[in-house]
């Protein structure tokens, strides 16, 4: 696995049943069509997506992120930095935690300052700021990477609700 497959079968995830073509997430991620397709296998080898490469396996994908992620592609706050809200302090938890401290992902044109989080891919922030649904799902990812335990039960509940399992 690498990193940027999980950017891709939450991209997948956001479009929920409306049909998707690899160019057009490319574009909308900022990832090579080659790569999305390489990705594409990869998953499909690991049981995240079905045979046919279109349909995200969520029970899977929600096992791994719940209790995988931290492991594989694990990160620790950085340095303070502007840039754009992720984990806690980014919608939908940053209603549900109140805190002082912010992460965020590097990015010269974000509004915030904060500990830098390293997204999962370098065209993350772009790509977030084109589609709030994929925002909420990468933001909810950060929180199961750096979270406390916490932040890691709430993101749970809330990935589980946006890949469609209910509460």
């Amino acid at each position: 696995m690498s990193p940027h497959d999980i950017v891709i079968l939450l991209k997948i995830a956001s479009y929920g049943s409306q049909q998707w073509f690899q160019k057009s997430m490319a574009e909308g991620l900022g990832i090579s069509q080659s790569e999305i397709s390489k990705s594409l296998n990869r998953s499909k080898y690991a049981g995240l997506i079905d045979p046919k490469g279109k349909k995200v396996m969520k029970l899977a994908l929600l096992e791994f992120l719940q209790f995988g992620l931290r492991y594989v592609f694990p990160q620790k706050p950085g340095a303070v930095v502007r840039g754009i809200p992720t984990s806690h302090s980014a919608v939908p938890l940053k209603d549900k935690i109140e805190s002082t401290e912010h992460y965020v992902w590097p990015y010269a044109k974000g509004t915030v300052r904060g500990q830098s989080i390293i997204p999962l891919y370098p065209s993350v922030p772009e790509a977030a700021l084109k589609d709030a649904k994929l925002y909420e799902l990468l933001a909810l990812v950060d929180a199961l990477r750096v979270g406390r335990a916490r932040e890691k039960e709430l993101a749970i509940i809330e990935i589980k609700s946006r890949l469609g399992f209910g509460k």
